[in-house]
């Protein structure tokens, strides 16, 4: 009988983060898989899924609209560390959609939540399904937020229970750790605070929170965004 999410998450807090990807692995096999966005700090869980779940398949939703030099990133990383990577795409082309709907990212919230819908919430919806998936390993962490600050290791979110292996790591751990495994930062990482599609990620040096860079200010959690008509759709 697997542990319910508070039974998982005490479980998770008394482990070393290497013995929390294959613990999870060991609980849920087939069941689990974890996800990639590429972005500035997604070569840690890469890393660790790659030494110690390297069977756990790894969703990356790949929207279209990504900066070049992350998709030369994900060549880079998937070299040095290979993992079951399983690339989702929107079932709309970028072209058609501008074409039937514009650029929805400059249409304000209701543009940003049908983008979001289009272009990473079915998808991934879609990636759940046909992996038969239902835990969904995520590299969120609470020092990316103040609203992630009380966040537990484990949390049941529709029928998904989401679980964060390194919720717990500061950034000075993200930072030490891609120096001592000589991991390779993103083409981009000294010019933003967080890594998105390119028409919605604001540069640093603009002086625009972290929080507020992605989705025109919209924030859109990895997984935590539910639609309310669509109960089961979340990124």
């Amino acid at each position: 009988m697997s542990p319910t999410p508070s039974e998982l998450s005490l479980e998770l807090v008394s482990l070393k983060t290497p013995d929390r990807f294959a613990r999870l692995f060991e609980i849920y096999g087939s069941r689990a898989v974890a996800t990639t966005s590429f972005g500035l700090q997604a070569a840690v869980t890469l890393h660790l899924i790659h030494h110690y779940a390297p069977e756990m398949p790894v969703v990356f939703i790949d929207t279209g609209y990504l900066f070049p030099e992350t998709y030369q990133y994900i060549e880079e990383l998937l070299a040095k560390w290979p993992v079951d990577l399983r690339t989702y795409t929107p079932l709309m082309t970028s072209a058609r959609q501008e074409a039937i709907y514009g650029k929805l990212w400059e249409q304000g919230k209701e543009g940003n939540d049908k983008y979001a819908l289009i272009n990473k919430i079915e998808p991934m919806n879609r990636a759940l399904k046909e992996l038969s998936a239902d835990v969904w390993i995520s590299g969120l962490r609470r020092s990316q937020s103040s609203t992630r600050v009380h966040r537990p290791f484990a949390e049941q979110q529709n029928k998904t229970l989401k679980v964060y292996p390194i919720l717990d790591w500061p950034d000075a751990q993200v930072s030490s750790y891609m120096a001592i495994h000589k991991i390779p930062t993103h083409p981009l990482a000294a010019s933003y605070v967080t890594m998105g599609d390119w028409h919605s990620t604001a540069a640093a040096e603009q002086g625009i929170e972290a929080e507020a860079t992605r989705y025109n200010g919209e924030k859109y959690e990895c997984g935590l965004h539910e639609q309310s008509n669509q109960s089961d759709f979340q990124i």
